[in-house]
């Protein structure tokens, strides 16, 4: 017995090691699992080089493509910190896509030695994001059949202030833009694109991020606009008369419209009572850190019907961009 009991102490002394060793690295296996899972979910699948920079862009092509007719072109843009799978986590564009046969492109801002951002302020940084979308949409052209009348933009926050500077710069090449809680940095005398490019915007009043009435906010030193009134300054961009129609959409939703505008051009505010920081009907977001998400509305399913109303009545090359 003696020595059986002797023999087995170091055995069961080991067992009880090896156990202790799995369960301090269940955890990190867990983790690196964790991981390696988020990455694969996260990872964009196409790269280009733009202005010398390899630029990453995730992009969804639905079942139904069919190569042989001319096929709209979404291009969403994501927030600051964000990356393109979130985006289409928060936007569900995708489902939009499998709804009305139309490809979905998620740009990846840059990351330089911070968070991915779209450098939508102005100066060369603009200038040089601006170029990518604008090779983004040549390499999306040279490999699917893409109606170059039907191409969209549209973004959160950030995203949504880099559509903003698309209007502004490529609008011989983007017939419409979408908005949501757009973070806007560049000023209108910056806009020197003179098209009147259709717009639908969405923002929560208590949007603590980018304030409904404009003013400052832990996001930037910036002052941001009150979204009302530089919704008004696009509609007179566009020409649109000044009265512009209400309507009540949800109990926590209306709608503004401006109309008879220049060349049909409409500019659309939803406003969402009580709502933040957030894509309305999209993906679930941190409600202790955006703020609610209002699911009375669904944002991209909207932005896609105000879409699909208007195309691009001449289209140029987009040269003057190279």
């Amino acid at each position: 017995m003696t020595a059986l009991a002797a023999s087995g102490e170091p055995r069961r002394r080991k067992g009880v090691i090896g156990a202790v060793l799995v369960l301090i690295g269940l955890p990190v296996m867990l983790a690196l699992a964790e991981a390696v899972s988020f990455y694969a979910t996260n990872r964009s699948n196409g790269t280009i080089v733009s202005s010398g920079l390899a630029r990453e862009y995730l992009l969804y092509v639905p079942a139904s493509y069919d190569r042989t007719r001319p096929t709209p072109l979404v291009i969403t843009m994501h927030g600051g910190a964000m990356w393109p799978a979130a985006q289409a986590e928060a936007s569900q564009w995708n489902r939009v896509a499998d709804e009305h046969a139309f490809i979905v492109v998620y740009p990846s801002g840059v990351s330089g030695r911070g968070p991915r951002a779209w450098r939508a302020g102005g100066g060369p940084g603009l200038l040089r994001d601006v170029q990518f979308i604008s090779d983004l949409i040549d390499t999306l052209r040279a490999s699917y059949n893409i109606d170059p009348t039907r191409i969209y933009a549209n973004g959160l926050s950030n995203g949504g202030g880099m559509s903003f500077v698309l209007s502004c710069t490529l609008s011989d090449r983007i017939a419409a833009v979408g908005v949501v809680a757009p973070a806007i940095f560049l000023p209108w005398s910056a806009c020197t694109d003179r098209r009147a490019v259709p717009m639908i915007a969405f923002h929560g009043t208590a949007d603590r991020a980018v304030p409904y009435d404009g003013g400052t906010s832990w996001v930037a030193p910036n002052v941001f606009p009150s979204i009302p009134a530089w919704t008004a300054t696009w509609a007179r961009r566009n020409r649109c008369g000044t009265s512009p129609v209400e309507s009540v959409v949800a109990a926590d939703v209306s709608r503004r419209e401006y109309t008879h505008c220049a060349d049909d051009a409409a500019v659309v505010l939803y406003t969402v009572q009580g709502g933040g920081h957030t894509w309305p009907g999209g993906g679930p977001l941190p409600e202790w850190f955006v703020g609610r998400t209002s699911n009375s509305i669904d944002a991209s399913s909207q932005m896609w019907a105000f879409f699909r109303a208007h195309r691009l009545r001449e289209v140029q090359s987009g040269a003057r961009h190279k």
